[in-house]
């Protein structure tokens, strides 16, 4: 049996916002947008191809769950978006309005830079080491 992650849940405010900030700004794709009813829909979007790790937008369903918009990890940071060249990555994010919360920096394991996505989810933008 082949096992892999596929989903990770990322909670938004509102789906259609989110669509357009994360296909403008970090330039993701939309792999599906389903209606599931009752106004939910089952989203998926990422920067690679379908068959890659995405993640599932969802819309709150309680007061809990919308406490947790934007920070589902306590303030750390929670997705960590890879590329091949952080510099053009980071040029285009920084031209499309995206927050960086720190200069570029050189660790051990790569450059990296956090930024903050349109609800304020804390993201590293990191281009590995070789």
């Amino acid at each position: 049996m082949t096992r892999r992650i596929a989903l990770t849940t990322l909670l938004v405010a509102d789906y259609d916002a989110a669509i357009e900030w994360y296909t403008r700004a970090l330039g993701f794709r939309v792999f599906e947008d389903r209606p599931l009813g009752e106004g939910k829909r089952w989203v998926r979007i990422g920067p690679g191809d379908a068959e890659a790790a995405s993640l599932l937008l969802a819309q709150p369903a309680n007061e809990a769950q919308r406490a947790r918009v934007g920070d589902q990890t306590g303030g750390r940071v929670d997705h960590f978006l890879y590329t091949d060249d952080f510099q053009r990555d980071h040029a285009a994010m920084t031209a499309a309005g995206v927050t960086f919360l720190e200069t570029p920096r050189h660790e051990p394991y790569g450059t990296v830079a956090v930024f903050l996505d349109l609800y304020g989810t804390r993201w590293d933008l990191l281009e590995p080491a070789p």
